[in-house]
Order: C-alpha cells, then sequence, then structure tokens
C-alpha cells in the first residue's frame, strides 16, 4: 500500500562513510573474506564444468589448479588484435572460457561457429542443462515449471524460513514447505522476493534489519570499439566471448585518468551478422544500402572487441518495489543507477585507449560505440556486521535462519571480470555449508 511505497522511500538511514572505517582502500567495501577461502571453489568449479584456457599466459592470474584444457581457437582475428596490444606495449593471454576444447566427461568439443548466445546444441557450452541438471535429477531433485514465485515465508518467530508462496501459469496460489530456501532469481528478483516478504517481524522485507536490501546494485560500464581491416579477419570464428584477454588495468590504482578502478579486454569476441555483438550494431547510425555494404565488407573485415570496467557500490543505486503490479497483484521492481564518477572515468580511458589499439594493429578506420552496461551485481550483498550487510560469508541471511542466496546479487564489490566465476564459486561455497549444516 501507499504507506509501504512510502516507507521504503525515506531509506537511507546510512552515510556511505559509515562503511568505509576498515576497507582495504579506506573507499567503497570489501568482501568478508580474502580470496584463498574462495579459491578451492573455484578450482573444483573449473574441474566440474571443463574449463579451458593457459594459466601461465595470464600473468595477472591469482593462484589456482591449471586449467583442465588448452584454450579456445584464436583465429586471425586474435592474432591481428593480439598485434595491437603488443604494439602499444601491452599484454594479451588466451581468454579462459567455460567451452570445451578436447571431448570431457562425454561432451564433444566447440566447433568455433560462434552462436554460443543462442544456445550450444552439442553442449560444448557449460551450463545448468548439460552439467549440474542431470546430476540433480538423478539424485532425486525435481523442478517445479511455472512457478512465479512471490514470498519466502517465515515462522511466527520470523527467524526461520518455512518455504515459499508461488503462483502457478493459471493463477493459483501454492504454499511450498521447505526445510531450507535459497533464491536463485537473479539479482533484481532476488531483491524483488525479499522486499515483497515483509511482514509483522520484517516490516521492512525478510532479512532487512541493516536497511541495506536492494542497496549497493551495481552494473560493468562497457565499451565495444571496432575497426575495419583491409585483410581478411576470420571473425565469423570462434565464441561471443572474445578469443584473447588483456588486464593490464586490473591494478584498481593504475588508470592514467585518475580514477579507481579496475579494467579489462575481451579481444575477437565472433560477430554475426546482427544479434548482441553484431556486425549490423557496431553501426547502428547508418541505413539502407550503406548499412548493406558496410555488412558485407564487415563480414570480411571488421575487428571487434569489449572493455569492461568497474563500477563502485554506492548506497544509492538501488531497487525498490514499485508502485505497479504484475499479473498476480505483486509490486514490481523499480530501479534507481547512476554510474559512479570512478566508473565514468575508466570508461571513458577505455575508449580512448581501444582506438588507439584498434589503429596500432593495422585498422585504416577504428571507432568505439556508447557507453554500455554489462553484468547485475549487489543488492544482497554479503559482509561481517548484520547492521551492514544482508548476508554473512555463506550468503545466508543474517536475519533468517535457513534462506541463502545465490547469484551475484550477494557481490559487496564487482571489480571488472565477469561475474560468473565467482558467483558459481559463491554458491558451492554456500552449498557446502548447507550439505554441513542441514541433513
Amino acid at each position: 500500500g501507499g504507506a509501504a511505497m512510502h516507507h521504503f522511500a525515506v531509506w537511507p538511514r546510512y552515510h556511505e562513510e559509515d562503511f568505509l572505517e576498515q576497507t582495504l582502500y579506506k573507499r567503497s567495501l570489501d568482501w568478508r573474506f580474502q580470496y584463498d577461502v574462495l579459491r578451492p571453489f573455484y578450482d573444483q568449479v573449473q574441474s566440474d564444468v571443463g574449463m579451458s584456457g593457459d594459466a601461465e599466459q595470464e600473468i595477472w592470474r591469482p593462484p589456482g589448479d591449471p586449467y583442465p584444457m588448452p584454450p579456445v581457437l584464436v583465429s586471425n582475428h586474435g592474432r591481428v588484435l593480439a598485434g595491437g596490444f603488443a604494439a602499444l606495449g601491452m599484454h594479451t593471454a588466451p581468454n579462459p572460457m567455460a567451452i570445451l576444447t578436447q571431448t570431457y566427461n562425454g561432451r564433444p568439443p566447440c566447433i568455433w561457429d560462434g552462436w554460443c548466445d543462442a544456445g550450444c546444441p552439442i553442449g560444448a557450452l557449460a551450463n545448468p542443462l548439460v552439467v549440474y541438471l542431470p546430476r540433480a535429477q538423478k539424485a532425486g531433485a525435481r523442478l517445479q515449471s511455472n512457478a512465479h514465485v512471490t514470498r519466502v515465508l517465515t515462522d511466527d518467530s520470523g527467524r526461520h524460513a518455512t518455504g515459499v508462496e508461488y503462483y502457478t501459469a493459471d493463477g493459483e496460489q501454492v504454499i511450498q514447505p521447505a526445510d531450507v530456501v535459497v533464491l536463485c532469481a537473479f539479482t533484481f528478483e532476488n531483491v524483488r522476493i525479499l522486499l515483497n516478504s515483509r511482514n509483522k517481524n520484517h516490516p521492512d522485507g525478510l532479512g532487512n534489519s541493516s536497511q541495506l536490501l536492494g542497496r549497493y546494485l551495481m552494473c560493468h560500464p562497457s565499451v565495444m570499439v571496432h575497426g575495419m581491416f583491409d585483410e581478411e579477419m576470420e571473425n565469423y570464428l570462434g565464441t561471443n566471448g572474445g578469443q584473447l584477454l588483456c588486464q593490464d588495468g586490473y591494478d584498481k590504482q593504475s588508470d592514467p585518468g585518475g580514477a579507481f578502478g579496475s579494467s579489462q579486454w575481451l579481444i575477437g569476441y565472433t560477430v554475426k551478422p546482427n544479434d548482441l555483438l553484431g556486425i549490423s550494431m557496431s553501426r547502428p547510425d547508418i541505413f539502407g544500402e550503406e548499412l548493406h555494404e558496410f555488412m558485407r565488407e564487415g563480414a570480411h573485415h571488421l575487428g571487434s572487441m569489449v572493455a569492461i570496467v568497474e563500477d563502485q557500490p554506492m548506497l544509492e543505486n538501488r531497487i525498490e518495489l514499485s508502485e505497479n503490479t504484475d499479473k498476480f497483484g505483486v509490486p514490481r521492481a523499480k530501479v534507481f543507477y547512476q554510474t559512479s564518477s570512478d566508473g565514468r572515468k575508466l570508461w571513458r580511458t577505455a575508449a580512448a585507449q581501444g582506438v588507439d589499439i584498434m589503429k596500432a594493429a593495422g585498422a585504416r578506420e577504428a571507432w568505439h560505440g556508447p557507453q554500455a552496461g554489462q553484468h547485475i551485481m549487489g543488492g544482497t550483498i554479503l559482509g561481517e556486521d548484520p547492521s551492514k550487510s544482508v548476508l554473512d560469508a555463506h550468503a545466508q541471511s543474517h536475519d533468517v535462519a535457513d534462506l541463502y542466496v545465490g547469484g551475484p546479487s550477494v557481490f559487496p564489490t564487482s571489480s571488472c571480470a565477469n561475474p560468473t566465476f565467482t558467483a558459481h564459486a559463491m554458491a558451492m561455497k554456500s552449498a557446502q555449508h548447507i550439505v554441513e549444516n542441514w541433513k
């Protein structure tokens, strides 16, 4: 109702400086634990899913087991762009990918057709359908499809989760009891479900005694950089994620523009006629025959890469409940977001650097796109102090026993790295805690 909406609108009761007393850089937020705590789970994940890469060439890589398989294909696309990085004194390495380069656990290797975003019909690309779902079902797990979860339920004390409420496709309301509830509905929906789960013991949303549920939303600013070359680039070969990686900018205080934060390059991603990273999307300003000619040329001569930079967690970047409701009468999510000044500076540095790299690689023309966003993190951040975080080190609610959250919404900071590997490792850490504490 209106009173509840007004109540959420008066957040926050904290200021940024309240959180910075013990942080590593005297700014931003810290993770609850050091890398060594999560390392065994990274190693387990890459063994489980089958990961390809070259750990020795990744001079920025922290300690970890070698990748199970050799790296992904590098076509002329990657080789030419790598020359631009080398000409400017920068380093590249094969991009580590959860894509098979050899037969692995009965799954075939990639054929480098570059349609990863459309799904992988042969199963070379790791995902739950080919890795974890068959194991879970064999162990007795059951998927309940067409179940739109709206609330997590608790006992009378408010201290224990007892299950969830969901609606079927026909609009029937169902109560599903559970001993443990794990929310893995991605960033926006995790927060939305918890805010909509408010009750007499949790009037501001379930697990929100810190008043930080929905806060510290983060997104990676990114820039696509393109160049047109005279030679055949073989840009139709490879994977959507890119052939090479450069993390020379991963040091948080190395940006020449004076910004705080990290940056990385994903180099030589596969381009298709259209879609997310397509040829036509690289020049949305041209139409008609000019576009046709550009696409004919780009199919052979376009080089592409993307920079991803870190944005700082800011208290005012948040998810709240909307006044609008879905078809079940449940409030939707409303998002407030503004890129930090550091994120904007890092983006500008990357955009200019990318054009320089393309020219150094031999492009006869080079350009970059507008600021975009990749990956959505935060909103249910983990931490040590229950007054300054939503979850503990196991991604379990500080306020509600038996309630865990999975996915990048648990991140208190984002770095510039794609979040899937860390989200996956954190999920393994949480799973181990559940196994050790619940029969």
